[in-house]
């Protein structure tokens, strides 16, 4: 979830709350009744809320193991293809040593 769409999510969910609050509040019912319905509407935003931020979690979690899992192979990939490469390179310098050895043992004769 992009900081944007966070903080839209965030602005919504406050404002639902407000709303309600005030709708609550304004409703032609007894102190008490309204108190329990306060108290039940908050606990059912809280529930909700820790439901999506646990999701959101998970979420974040899956991706970055997913992007973790990808990095690591082609690391793995890169390390493999550098090793062939430095053996070739490793195998091209032993061929130019020897023939520079050759032709130094020609020009002592």
């Amino acid at each position: 979830m992009s900081n944007d769409s966070g903080n839209v999510l965030l602005a919504l969910l406050t404002g639902a709350a407000i709303g309600a609050g005030f709708g609550i509040l304004y409703a032609p019912e007894k102190g008490i009744e309204t108190r329990h319905k306060i108290k039940d509407r908050a606990l059912d935003a809280t529930h909700d809320l820790t439901d999506r931020v646990s999701h959101a979690k998970d979420e974040l979690t899956k991706s970055a193991n997913e992007k973790k899992e990808e990095f690591e192979h082609k690391l793995d990939e890169t390390i493999s293809n550098m090793s062939y490469k430095a053996d070739d390179i490793i195998a091209t310098l032993e061929r130019k040593l020897e023939d520079l050895k050759k032709k130094n043992a020609q020009l002592h004769k």
